[in-house]
């Protein structure tokens, strides 16, 4: 068993286990006046293990943790929720829910959303239902049947721990929050900042009480322009390295958005696209394996050129082509 635990400025950092290609994920712990624990692995023994050694190295079992923060829905940050005691306080953002909770009326919209956003975006028939069923069995490894206990919005400070702020970050994921002690600025950030792959902002299905999709390309690159008003020295990423020059980091993302956008653009001067089409020609190798995620891409683009008016959408059959104006 691989137990990796760092201590950072009072905060542990603990390695735990995932199935996913993004690789394990740091979560942390904080023994202030109320013991909290930021994010959880995934619903795995392994990751479960994992988790209950690593705190027996701090003198510390699961049930000492007092509440537990989540920065966003990922089964890879929620699913060893399903371990710990009923009555533990969880905090978090309202948008996870829906998430944690998965009620079969959840399930139904989720379900009942992609396969008209596939087949608006021109996927092609027989891949709907496969790559829904795949966006399942990802699911499979986040919590069932919890809720968040305390909501917190932007502004917030976490009870406990008041010198720690918490920071509306939406765009990865619409549940996503970031912790921020100016203090001595350190950010826990979640997926929001990743020093070794682009934190993709994922299309989800509208949220309860909204009629259209959040436009997560947008909402993220807001999250991002919030972080470089802030004074960050160091940030605990939710997977990989810590980050210690997170603007520069950020600077370099955005301008390969740019960069990608603007290759979309040309490819649309050329002809009409459907989205589908745009994730071949941007992911030729791996839009069929990635589907959820190529297609993510590729909206983004297309939503950060429409709201620049640089595109319009030809809504006028079951399958949209997107133009430059």
């Amino acid at each position: 068993m691989d137990i990796q635990i760092n201590e950072i400025n009072g905060v542990y950092q603990i390695v735990l286990p995932t199935p996913f290609s993004v690789g394990p994920i740091n979560v942390y712990l904080i023994k202030g006046d109320v013991v909290t624990l930021v994010d959880m692995g995934p619903k795995t023994k392994e990751a479960w293990a994992v988790f209950c050694e690593s705190l027996k190295q701090i003198n510390l079992k699961p049930e000492d943790i007092e509440q537990v923060v989540l920065t966003h829905h990922h089964p890879d940050h929620v699913g060893l929720l399903q371990f710990m005691p009923e009555n533990l306080t969880v905090v978090g953002h309202p948008k996870n829910n829906p998430w944690l909770n998965k009620s079969e009326d959840f399930i139904k919209l989720h379900d009942d959303f992609f396969m008209t956003y596939f087949k608006r975006l021109g996927v092609e028939d027989w891949m709907h239902l496969p790559v829904i069923e795949s966006m399942k069995a990802t699911l499979s490894y986040a919590c069932d049947n919890r809720v968040i206990s305390h909501e917190v919005h932007d502004g917030d400070l976490l009870r406990g721990l008041e010198d720690w702020k918490i920071l509306e970050t939406p765009g990865h994921a619409g549940s996503h929050i970031a912790l921020y002690r100016e203090k001595d600025g350190l950010m826990m950030a979640g997926d929001l900042i990743i020093e070794h792959v682009s934190s993709n902002p994922l299309v989800e299905p509208p949220y309860p009480g909204e009629s259209e999709r959040a436009k997560a390309l947008l909402q993220y690159h807001e999250s991002l322009r919030k972080c470089l008003q802030l004074d960050i020295n160091l940030v605990l990423a939710g997977h990989g390295r810590n980050v210690e020059n997170c603007h520069a980091l950020i600077d370099m993302r955005m301008q390969k958005q740019e960069e990608r956008m603007s290759r979309v653009y040309e490819w649309l001067k050329e002809k009409p696209l459907t989205a589908f089409e745009i994730s071949e020609l941007l992911y030729p190798t791996l839009y069929k394996k990635e589907l959820g995620l190529t297609l993510s891409v590729a909206v983004g683009q297309l939503d950060l050129l429409e709201e620049r008016n640089l595109i319009a959408i030809d809504k006028a059959n079951d399958v949209w082509k997107f133009f430059a104006c």
